[in-house]
């Protein structure tokens, strides 16, 4: 057999999101890339993103106003200099992706000035969403991608799983990421590549929950892997559950934007009540995990699969020309919405706490990054607000890139690095085992660790959790590596996050919502976690 390849880049990206993509294009004209994409470059949260990207273009609003939203949504856990600092740089990230040629929705033709339609959302007192119709992130997405396929800087490299960072610990060097193994589907063989510096963009975890808004690669990779490197976490806890996914057999969890809401789209009871003014001054427009928490509270009431969302009011050709995704897909499964509400349920969406990181989007290892969901920045607090989240991950990519290339040259990549070793492992003929271990825990994460908590929840699913550790780590030593194993190796380690994070939190706050300590503790600490062996403060 060959020997396993060895690619060398000056900076490798983990992931091929709007975070990845956005950071290699900000670097690529100055150092060599590697993109590392676990499927096609498309199958990634950021293409599915329908809303928009939250920045003050409107001459009413103001950069003062986005902070406070941002800041009263997030329960008083967000970090007040990072909410300044993406608000601060959210108009220049947007003028780049414009400029790139992303085509937000405009409200004229006139070049020299052009004026954008601005939606409003949850927990926005103005409009300041920049959108392309519906679809948003597959705007962001192709045109995004389409400027990295042809860079000459930049290599590629798809279905290309990322196994492992190597940091010096196991290199016998300073402390420091030098690489990752990657498993490299196509071959199915572990190879390794090396860089000076390693940036991971692999988005969330919300696979960890039954019910999700995301596509099956948000497994959480990132943050495992940052976890075993050395890396510390911050809230994770804070899982943010999208209130509004389509409910049907045939609907694949398919997201319905917040901004039906702000539209004027309403939620109703199977018997046609309205039923969010009864939980919130803001009703349909309250921050995302109290119009979550208020569907999941009348479905356990009155024994309802799913409540309805309606935007019946509208006309049909302001549907279509707003929410022209939405439209067609509910229509293709027999439903017209400007007849007709949609049947909803909540469902998990977004990672609100990750990696730790600063500013520059640095994590505790020297040489390593963490850009997006992945990461935690401390805008999100206790609950993200909507659109929001792709601000974040260009913000910080444009941070983390620029704080790269101001690093002295340094040492090149190492030329090699040490090889996987597969010579103790054999084929398995058991993947029945795994597929049935990921149901298992994707089942009890959403019964046990979802919108409503208790203690003995936590300790039910803290329990089930170490006993499935115990039989991934017997199964990932005896044989070859395959995309489920890895996904539910980290997959599980996440969830052991969240659990702990959740365990430690003795209160109900923004997304953690729990029955035995219902009340807010006076000051708001963020929760972090290290690993053993690593950072002081365990």
């Amino acid at each position: 057999m060959e020997p396993a390849a060895n690619y060398q880049s000056d900076v490798l990206i983990i992931g091929s999101g709007a975070a990845g993509l956005t950071t290699a294009l900000q670097l690529a004209d100055h150092v060599s890339v590697i993109v590392v994409s676990k499927g096609p470059l498309t199958e990634g949260s950021t293409y599915y993103a329908q809303g928009g990207i939250a920045a003050v273009f409107d001459e009413n609003d103001s950069i003062e106003s986005h902070v406070e939203d941002t800041l009263n949504a997030g329960g008083g856990l967000c970090e007040r200099h990072a909410v300044e600092f993406t608000t601060r740089n959210a108009r220049d990230a947007l003028q780049w992706l414009i400029d790139a040629g992303v085509g937000f929705d405009r409200v004229n033709t006139d070049d020299s000035k052009p004026e954008y339609h601005l939606n409003r959302e949850g927990g926005h007192s103005h409009r300041r969403i920049l959108h392309a119709a519906d679809a948003t992130g597959r705007a962001v997405q192709t045109t995004l991608q389409q400027k990295v396929l042809q860079h000459p800087n930049i290599k590629v490299l798809e279905r290309f799983n990322a196994v492992d960072l190597i940091t010096g610990k196991r290199l016998h060097k300073e402390h420091g990421c030098y690489g990752a193994y990657l498993w490299n589907r196509a071959r199915e063989r572990v190879e390794t590549a090396s860089a000076r510096f390693v940036v991971l963009a692999t988005g969330g975890a919300s696979k960890v929950y039954q019910y999700t808004s995301n596509p099956d690669v948000a497994s959480g990779d990132g943050i495992a892997m940052a976890w075993r490197a050395g890396c510390s976490v911050t809230n994770m806890e804070f899982n943010q559950f999208h209130p509004t996914c389509l409910y049907h057999p045939n609907a694949h969890s398919f997201l319905l934007t917040e901004a039906l809401r702000g539209e004027g789209a309403v939620l109703r009871r199977p018997d046609g009540s309205r039923f969010m003014d009864e939980f919130h001054e803001l009703a349909e427009l309250a921050p995302r995990d109290v119009v979550a928490r208020a569907i999941d509270y009348e479905m356990k009431r009155l024994g309802a699969d799913c409540m309805y969302l309606d935007i019946s009011h509208q006309s049909r050709d302001f549907l279509q020309q707003h929410f022209p995704t939405i439209f067609d897909k509910c229509l293709s499964l027999g439903i017209d919405i400007s007849e007709q509400p949609m049947p909803v349920v909540p469902a998990a969406h977004y990672t609100c706490g990750g990696v730790t990181t600063t500013l520059d989007a640095e994590t505790d290892v020297p040489g390593l990054y963490a850009v997006g969901e992945v990461a935690y920045t401390g805008l999100h607090g206790a609950n993200r607000m909507a659109s929001n989240s792709l601000l974040e991950c260009l913000v910080f990519a444009r941070a983390a890139a620029k704080h790269i290339l101001a690093k002295p040259a340094g040492e090149a990549p190492l030329a090699t690095l040490p090889a996987w070793d597969e010579s103790k492992v054999s084929n398995s003929d058991e993947e029945v085992v795994i597929q049935h271990n990921w149901h298992e825990l994707r089942l009890f994460m959403w019964d046990y660790v979802g919108i409503v908590r208790t203690t003995k929840r936590l300790e039910r699913a803290l329990h089930r959790i170490q006993l499935l550790q115990q039989e991934i780590h017997d199964y990932y030593a005896n044989f070859r590596v395959s995309n489920n194993l890895l996904e539910l190796r980290n997959l599980v380690q996440v969830a052991e996050l969240i659990v702990h994070s959740a365990m430690a939190r003795k209160e109900s706050r923004g997304l953690h919502y729990t029955l035995d300590y219902p009340d807010l503790l006076p000051e708001a600490k963020p929760t972090r976690l290290t690993p053993r062996g690593y950072l002081p403060g365990n």
